[in-house]
């Protein structure tokens, strides 16, 4: 009820295609009691006037220091601004962070700068109903918390073919890798574990490589969309900390990628320099290669 008791507000948005009814009772300055009823229908919304949003990372889950919370929507918003406005992200201890929208179907979350170990962070996007433009809402509201985990950097230099592992700001490992060769570098730049995959097949037909090759490689940490993992690739013994003998991909002896597949969480960074091909901003989580002042212009607020 409002504070002069003469109107009243639902604390939640009405759904599309339902029957209301509202009773309302009050008295007159002579004391007389009245009563009065109504009723109303909201108006139908099909799938297609409705935006259905899928929030990550998964409730429950624990996560590296890099990583963005990930909001994506299945149709587009155009009422960028309406839908930022109720998507809330509240994180313990408390870091200054920013949306970010990559596209009208996709918006990010990062703080300033990495999460502090340990974090707690929940997120709300309270968008049920909101008007997304273009005649399209709200399909619903998503929520998601997780905890970040330890810090866990690995440090990739394609010039000496080598990582470093960096573990609370403690180097903790050195591992000889083969990375991109010529006309298939692989990218600098931040990039994050996005997944990762006991077994996965990689053929040349899926990148489009000359070369025939059919392979089940095991330890699959991806970092971009486009097909770049770090694993274990041992028919190129005989190139780590040498030379970059790969079509993209780090790869490394069985035993460090059975190490590093163990040791990583989603969201764990891993640092890439010695490129002049730089992962583009829409090839994954790549959050981090902007700076926060270029990444706070992303919000629509």
């Amino acid at each position: 009820m409002s504070k002069d008791r003469t109107s009243w507000t639902a604390t939640e948005r009405l759904e599309p295609g339902t029957l209301y009814f509202l009773a309302m009772t009050g008295k007159n300055s002579e004391n007389k009691v009245t009563k009065k009823t109504t009723s109303f229908r909201t108006q139908n919304l099909t799938l297609d006037e409705q935006t259905f949003p899928t929030i990550y990372p998964l409730p429950g889950s624990r996560v590296g220091v890099g990583m963005p919370v990930v909001l994506t929507f299945d149709l587009p918003v155009k009422n960028r601004a309406a839908f930022e406005k109720n998507m809330h992200v509240v994180s313990s201890p408390v870091q200054p962070g920013t949306w970010h929208w990559f596209s009208s179907r996709e918006v990010h979350y990062r703080p300033k700068q990495y999460w502090r170990p340990g974090t707690k962070v929940t997120v709300q996007a309270k968008i049920n109903g909101v008007n997304a433009g273009g005649g399209i809402y709200g399909q619903k509201s998503a929520s998601t918390s997780f905890t970040v985990g330890r810090s866990l950097i690995t440090k990739i230099n394609l010039d000496s073919h080598r990582a470093a592992v960096i573990q609370n700001g403690r180097h903790v490992r050195t591992i000889p890798i083969s990375a991109g060769k010529s006309g298939w570098e692989t990218r600098s730049g931040t990039k994050l574990i996005m997944n990762k995959e006991y077994t996965h097949r990689m053929t040349n037909q899926m990148i489009g490589a000359a070369e025939t090759y059919d392979l089940n490689v095991h330890y699959a940490m991806r970092i971009t969309t486009s097909g770049e993992f770090l694993h274990a690739a041992p028919w190129n013994t005989g190139n780590f900390g040498r030379r970059n003998a790969s079509h993209g991909c780090v790869g490394m002896s069985t035993v460090n990628a059975a190490w590093l597949f163990r040791q990583v969480l989603i969201g764990d960074p891993v640092i890439t320099v010695g490129s002049r091909r730089r992962v583009e901003l829409d090839n994954g989580y790549a959050d981090w290669n902007l700076s926060y002042a270029a990444y706070a212009k992303g919000s629509a607020l």
